[in-house]
C-alpha cells in the first residue's frame, strides 16, 4: 500500500532492486478511505504499508531495508555482515529515518500536532542543516563512497521533497549528484514514473 510522491517509492526502489515481484496499491492517507484501508494493517496508517504472501506486514522503511538485505543480500541495499562498511551504512540509515524524516512527519502537517506554519518553517530549516552535515560526510560517489547502497535510494527519493532539487544542487551538490545518478538507474524508472510523473 502506498501513495504517489510519498515514502512507500522507497519501498517499491527497494523490492525493484532485490528484484521482489510486487503489487502496488495506492491509497491517499489523507482520505478517510485511503485511512481506514490503512489502519487495517497499520496503526498509523502511513505508507508504505506492506502485506507480504503470508500475511505479515512491514511498516518502516528501513525495517524492509534490513529484511530484504537478509533475503536478498545479493540485492546490494546494504554491506554485507562482516563488512566494516556495515556498521557505517546501518549508522547513517538509522539517522535518515530517525533524524531527517521526521521533519517532513511534523512538517507537512502543523496543525494536526496543534502548531502553525513556524513549525514547518522550523522542521524545513532543521531539515537543511541536516543534510548538509549529511553532506559533508560524503566523499563520493555513492553515499558510502565506492559502493551504492540503499541510502543512495533515500537521497534519490527524499530530494524530490523540501527543500528539493534546485536547492540540493546549489547547497549539497555530492548528494544532487547522487539522486542524479540513481535516478537515472533504468531498474527504477518504473517506480519513478509511478510516484513522481
Amino acid at each position: 500500500m502506498g501513495m504517489k510522491g510519498c515514502g512507500s517509492a522507497l519501498a517499491e526502489a527497494m523490492l525493484t532492486l532485490a528484484e521482489i515481484p510486487y503489487e502496488r496499491e495506492e491509497h491517499d492517507y489523507d482520505s478517510e478511505a485511503g485511512r481506514a484501508a490503512l489502519l487495517q494493517y497499520n496503526p498509523l496508517a502511513q505508507v508504505p504499508t506492506l502485506i507480504a504472501p503470508d500475511g505479515g506486514v512491514v511498516t518502516e522503511t528501513a525495517a524492509l531495508a534490513l529484511h530484504l538485505d537478509e533475503l536478498v543480500p545479493g540485492a546490494g541495499l546494504l554491506p554485507p555482515v562482516g563488512d566494516p562498511l556495515r556498521r557505517e551504512a546501518l549508522r547513517q540509515l538509522v539517522f535518515v529515518v530517525a533524524a531527517i524524516y521526521p521533519t517532513f512527519t511534523y512538517g507537512d502537517s502543523p496543525a494536526k500536532w496543534g502548531c502553525g506554519e513556524e513549525l514547518r518553517k522550523a522542521t524545513d530549516a532543521h531539515r537543511e542543516k541536516l543534510w548538509r552535515h549529511v553532506e559533508a560526510t560524503i566523499a563520493g560517489p555513492w553515499f558510502l563512497g565506492a559502493r551504492r547502497s540503499v541510502l543512495d535510494l533515500y537521497v534519490s527519493v527524499m530530494s524530490r521533497w523540501r527543500p528539493g532539487r534546485p536547492w540540493f544542487a546549489e547547497h549539497c551538490k555530492k548528494l544532487a549528484a547522487i539522486a542524479d545518478a540513481v535516478d537515472r538507474d533504468p531498474r527504477l524508472a518504473d517506480v519513478w514514473g509511478a510516484n513522481f510523473a
